[in-house]
């Protein structure tokens, strides 16, 4: 705190607010034993229980006491995360915090609170986005807990969002927010499969549903990935110099978002056999909502796994070792750089 002082009015609130929520916790036995849970939400507890033990028992991830308590939150979100860009470029606007370093957001328990951040950096001049998150880590600093708020999940996302948090807990390499987020969200797809495969067999009604919906995500994301690069381009070469923009800047680059929304909606839309998954991403392309902030969003958590997957099929599609290899990246000056050369 001492070292990040403009921020510590914002830590203690946080940490209040953080110790508000463990002091909630109820041990996930004695919630199992209560007579009165309903059988979904019993049937949702045990899910994310046994996706933890699996996810240290055969992925290699590390063994904590996450998970084993539970928060009734009363709130669909249990935070909101600001995340903000330059207008000009496709740069992520970083926050630093001790022990993890530079990230490119910054998390409220408080709606207002975090709407109040947003309305701050738009005065900025930077584009922004708020999101709320149903299930976040404390990087193993605390027991997390499972939250209410984490049930609303199907159960192949809950399975997921568990062994993803989990590889947080077990390594986080800081001011690699990028490289981190990637790398959760590929172990937390390869052990869900895995975990599911287990749990129901080669013939899982569940594995079915999430292998459609990953092939939408896998269309999305080369979409997404593809207009991303041509607009960085396009910044390159229209960006006016200094911190100013012009109106005719603004116009042209509205335009761009325009254009992204119209190969969206005509090329890509029609692609996609989840009519959910296809409405929403309809609404969050639109060009009044469509900003560099959403969409640096999108490339931190949907950008190409590709060095993850070459590199897990290099240690023989096993888990552990695939564990182990991450976790030697830490010493590495550029983590993304190290991973690639290994997996070429």
């Amino acid at each position: 705190m001492l070292c990040s002082a403009c921020q510590a009015p914002y830590l203690v609130k946080s940490a209040w607010s953080q110790v508000g929520l463990l002091n909630s916790r109820e041990p996930l036995e004695k919630v199992l034993a209560k007579p009165d849970l309903s059988d979904a939400v019993r049937a949702k507890l045990l899910l994310a229980r046994d996706a933890k033990l699996f996810a240290e028992a055969e992925l290699g991830l590390k063994k904590t006491h996450n998970y084993e308590s539970y928060v009734e939150l009363g709130r669909s979100h249990v935070s909101y995360v600001v995340s903000a860009a330059p207008k000009n470029r496709l740069e992520h606007f970083e926050w630093w915090f001790p022990f993890v370093g530079s990230v490119p957001y910054k998390g409220y328990f408080n709606p207002d609170d975090a709407k109040d951040e947003a309305e701050s950096l738009k005065k900025e001049n930077l584009d922004v986005v708020v999101r709320g998150v149903s299930a976040y880590s404390t990087l193993g600093w605390f027991r997390d807990p499972i939250l209410s708020s984490m049930l609303r999940y199907t159960d192949y996302d809950l399975a997921n969002t568990i062994i993803h948090e989990t590889v947080h807990a077990t390594l986080y390499i800081k001011s690699n927010a990028d490289f981190n987020e990637r790398l959760a969200t590929f172990v937390g797809n390869v052990g869900a499969d895995l975990f599911f495969l287990k749990r129901e067999g080669p013939s899982s009604e569940t594995l079915k549903l999430a292998k459609s919906e990953s092939e939408d995500e896998k269309v999305f994301t080369e979409f997404i990935s593809k207009e991303i690069e041509l607009l960085k381009t396009w910044y390159e070469k229209n960006s006016p110099k200094g911190s100013e923009q012009s109106s005719t800047f603004e116009e042209n680059r509205n335009l761009q978002f325009k254009t992204i929304f119209e190969h969206f909606k005509n090329e890509v839309a029609p692609k996609l056999s989840n009519e959910k998954y296809r409405t929403r991403l309809l609404e969050e392309l639109a060009p009044d909502k469509l900003n560099n902030a959403r969409l640096l969003l999108w490339r931190l958590y949907f950008h190409d796994l590709g060095d993850f997957d070459r590199a897990y099929l290099k240690l023989d599609r096993s888990p552990s070792r695939f564990i182990e290899f991450a976790k030697s990246l830490e010493s590495a000056q550029d983590p993304e750089a190290a991973l690639k050369e290994f997996a070429q």
